[in-house]
Formats: C-alpha cells, sequence, structure tokens
C-alpha cells in the first residue's frame, strides 16, 4: 500500500524534490526572497479583468499557496512523484482554485504580460502550462528555478522597482505596495524563483 507524508520545510529536507500534488509558497529572488506570489478573489480594474495575481512581502498569507499541479487537458499528475525539470506544470490557487495564467494582454505598470488567475475549480485552458527549467533531474526544494509559459513563450516575474503605489493605483489601492507580477521575454535575474516553504508530499 502506496503512503504520503505531509510535511513542512525544513532545513534537513531542503536537498529533497518538489513534487506533484504539493502545496507550495514561490519567492522571487531578486527582491531578495521576500516577496511571494500571491492571490485573492479579486479581479483586475483593466486589462483581462481576470483574478489579480501579485508578489507580496508576507510569506504567512494563505493565499500564498499554489498546488502543484499536472498540465492542462492530460491526466493528473500521481501524487508525490517528484517534477523532473524540462516537464510542464500548472499551479492551481488553493484558495481560490483558479491557474496561474498569461496571455497577450499587456501588464498595467511594466506593460509586459499580464499574470492572472484564470479558469474554474481548477480547469482552465493551455494558457495555464508551464515549463520548469532548472539544473539536473528534478526541481529541488530552495534551489533557483524558472517557469516559461507554453502558450506565449514568457517567463513568470516580478521586480523590486514594479510595485503598486498611490501614484499608479490610487488612494484606495486594494493591491497597495505589492510587486507586479508579469510575464517577460527575458531570461534574468527578474525572472528566477524558488521554493522557500510549502506543504509537500512524498511517497
Amino acid at each position: 500500500m502506496m503512503r504520503f507524508h505531509f510535511n513542512c520545510m525544513m532545513p534537513y529536507e531542503l536537498d529533497k524534490p518538489v513534487t506533484c500534488g504539493s502545496a507550495v509558497k514561490l519567492t522571487h529572488i531578486e527582491s531578495g526572497s521576500k516577496n511571494f506570489l500571491f492571490s485573492e478573489n479579486k479581479n483586475l480594474g483593466g486589462g483581462s479583468g481576470q483574478q489579480v495575481v501579485t508578489w507580496i512581502p508576507d510569506r504567512s498569507a494563505s493565499g500564498a499557496l499554489w498546488l502543484v499541479r499536472g498540465p492542462d487537458g492530460v491526466e493528473e499528475c500521481d501524487p508525490g512523484t517528484p517534477i523532473q525539470c524540462g516537464s510542464k506544470v500548472r499551479f492551481t490557487h488553493a484558495e481560490t482554485r483558479r491557474n496561474l495564467h498569461t496571455h497577450g494582454i499587456q501588464s498595467p505598470l511594466s506593460r509586459q504580460q499580464e499574470i492572472t488567475g484564470y479558469g474554474e475549480n481548477g480547469n482552465g485552458d493551455t494558457g495555464d502550462d508551464w515549463g520548469v527549467e532548472c539544473s539536473g533531474k528534478y526541481w529541488m526544494r530552495e534551489k533557483p528555478v524558472r517557469f516559461l509559459n507554453i502558450d506565449t513563450s514568457r517567463y513568470l516575474g516580478g521586480s523590486n522597482n514594479v510595485k503598486f503605489t498611490q501614484q499608479n493605483c490610487g488612494h484606495g489601492c486594494p493591491i497597495l505596495h505589492h510587486l507586479e507580477a508579469f510575464a517577460r521575454k527575458q531570461k534574468d535575474s527578474y525572472s528566477e524563483l524558488k521554493v522557500e516553504m510549502g506543504v509537500l508530499l512524498s511517497k
């Protein structure tokens, strides 16, 4: 009988791979690993009008948990299976069940590509599929990784210099002081991420 172990990431576990079915918090290395990919049940005021996705400096936020799943249109990957470098994944927001998504619409601040939450109950389209770019055989915890959107060939990213303020978002801005999440063409420090914490499955 197959057994699964649920564990929070501890220092002695950092040499283990990220696995399918795990709930992870992605952090942005360029901003000092202090900002985490975040979403909540709010929609963008412009652009696509889809669910907002940003980076926030709050590691304890429940809205920063994302479920690691297999790509759109295929059978779900086996929970606890290590994610190989070069494979395709989806990230489903744990609270709202919408998928991390991008498309050709410009992001509001940097004019790159929007990052949004899309779909219903974990079902979306191929704009939710991300290629895992990492070194070695598996995507490892706490190691640098990049995610390339399969549809648009743009990398998930952010920048400490691209932030929502009262000047660019208004006095009642619901995402004040969040960093913009965007998809960019360049493969550089702005697209370098890592998993710093989460609830990881292992067989």
